[in-house]
C-alpha cells in the first residue's frame, strides 16, 4: 500500500464529533490565553501550546480507531494490569514533587500515570457493568467493581495524591449510580464511606491534609499559613467582579500572590481577568461539552460505549466542580486540575484522547445494546 493510500484510508476512518471538539478546544484556548497573560517569559504559554497540539493529534488518532476490541475481557484486563504495574513503578522510579511521588521525569517532559489510570478505571468499570447491569442488585458486583477501583485508589492515594484518589472513588461511585444500584445498597455504600472517612482522618490523613480540611471549615483562621492558597484564590475570584480586570491585568496571578496559578488555581486566574461574564461563558462551554458527552452515551448502541461516555461525564464533572469549588473557597484545596484548561501534558493528552475514543465509538459502534 502506498503512503498516499495509507493516509487516505486513515482519513476515511476518522470520526470527529465537532460538538465535542469545539467546546473542548475553546476551553483549552481560554487556558492558553490566561497563561500568556500572567507568564512573563511566556514559557507556560509556549509549552502548553505544544501540549494542546499533541493532544489534538491524539484526539484525531483516537477518533480513527475502532475501539470495539476493548469489549474483549482479555484485552481490557491486560491494559488494566499494565496500568497497575506502571503505578507500582512510581514507588521505585517516580520523582518526588512537593512531597508526592507521582511523576516519571524523562528530562524533556514529565508524565503523571494517575491521569491515564482514571481513563483505564472508567473502561474497566464500563466493561464490568455492561455485562452485569441487570444483576447490579446483587451486592457481589458492587464488591467486585469496588476491588478494581480500590486497587487504583490505593496506588494513587499512597503516592500520596489525595485529589487523584478522590477522583477514582468518584468515578466508581458515580458509575455505580448510573448502573442502577439499589437504595439499600446505596445507603450501605454511603455508610461504609463515612466509616472509612473517620478512620482515615485519625489514622491515614497527613497533617497537611487535615490542615486543608480544617481551613475549609474555618477559611480565615490561618490565611498566612495553611489557608493562604485558598484565601488568595477567593480574593482573585472576587476581584474580577462582573467584567474582570482585563487580559494580563490580574494582579493576584501576575504578581505571584496566587501559587500554582497555571494549574490548581487557573480558574481563579481566569475569573480575575474575565470576571463573572467570562466565567459564565467558560462554565457554559463546560455544560455544552458535558451535555454532548451524555447525549452520545444516551444514544450509544451498546452498554459498554454508553457506560464509557457516562464515566467520562462523571470524570469531567467532578474535576470541574472540585477545581472551581476550591478556587472559590467552598471546597478544600486538593490540587485537582481544570479539564482542558490547566497547564500540563499528562491530563491534556488523556482528556483529548478520551474524547477521541468517544467520538470514534459514536461513529464505529453498531448493533443492539449488549
Amino acid at each position: 500500500m502506498s503512503l498516499v493510500s495509507l493516509f487516505k484510508t486513515f482519513g476515511e476512518r476518522i470520526r470527529i464529533d465537532w460538538y465535542l471538539f469545539v467546546p473542548a478546544m475553546l476551553i483549552s484556548l481560554f487556558g492558553l490565553i490566561t497563561m500568556n497573560s500572567f507568564s512573563v517569559d511566556h514559557s507556560f504559554f509556549s509549552k502548553q501550546a505544544i501540549w494542546i497540539l499533541l493532544s489534538v493529534l491524539a484526539f484525531v488518532f483516537a477518533s480513527a480507531v475502532d475501539w470495539r476490541f476493548l469489549r474483549q475481557t482479555r484485552i481490557l484486563m491486560t491494559v488494566f494490569f499494565i496500568m497497575v504495574f506502571v503505578l507500582l513503578l512510581l514507588f521505585g522510579l517516580g520523582q518526588v514533587v512537593k512531597g508526592a511521588q507521582s511523576w516519571f521525569d524523562f528530562g524533556f517532559f514529565a508524565f503523571q500515570p494517575s491521569d491515564p489510570a482514571k481513563l483505564v478505571t472508567i473502561l474497566m468499570l464500563a466493561k464490568y457493568f455492561s455485562r452485569r447491569h441487570i444483576e447490579i442488585a446483587n451486592i457481589k458486583h458492587i464488591i467486585v467493581s469496588g476491588i478494581y477501583a480500590l486497587i487504583v485508589f490505593l496506588l494513587v492515594f499512597l503516592q500520596p495524591d489525595f485529589g487523584g484518589a478522590v477522583i477514582i472513588f468518584a468515578i466508581w461511585f458515580g458509575m455505580l449510580l448510573v448502573s442502577g444500584i439499589s437504595k439499600k445498597h446505596l445507603a450501605l455504600v454511603i455508610g461504609l464511606g463515612a466509616i472509612v472517612t473517620v478512620i482515615m482522618w485519625f489514622f491515614v490523613f497527613a497533617p497537611y491534609q487535615k490542615a486543608r480540611i480544617a481551613n475549609f471549615l474555618h477559611p480565615l483562621a490561618n490565611i498566612t499559613g495553611s489557608g493562604y492558597n485558598a484565601y488568595q484564590s477567593t480574593v482573585a475570584v472576587g476581584s474580577g467582579e462582573v467584567f474582570g480586570k482585563g487580559i494580563g491585568e490580574g494582579s493576584q496571578s501576575k504578581l505571584r500572590f496566587l501559587p500554582e496559578f497555571q494549574t490548581d488555581f487557573i480558574f481563579a486566574s481566569f475569573a480575575e481577568e474575565w470576571g463573572l461574564v467570562g466565567t459564565c461563558l467558560l462554565l457554559f462551554l463546560c455544560i455544552l461539552l458535558l451535555f454532548r458527552i451524555v447525549n452520545s452515551a444516551q444514544f450509544a448502541p451498546a452498554n459498554f460505549e454508553s457506560l464509557f461516555g457516562l464515566g467520562l461525564a462523571i470524570l469531567f464533572t467532578v474535576h470541574i466542580i472540585i477545581h472551581a469549588g476550591m478556587n472559590m473557597g467552598v471546597l478544600p484545596v486538593t490540587g485537582i486540575t481544570f479539564p482542558f484548561m490547566s497547564y500540563g501534558g499528562s491530563h491534556l493528552l488523556t482528556e483529548w484522547f478520551a474524547l477521541g475514543m468517544l467520538s470514534s465509538m459514536s461513529g464505529h459502534s453498531n448493533g443492539p445494546r449488549i
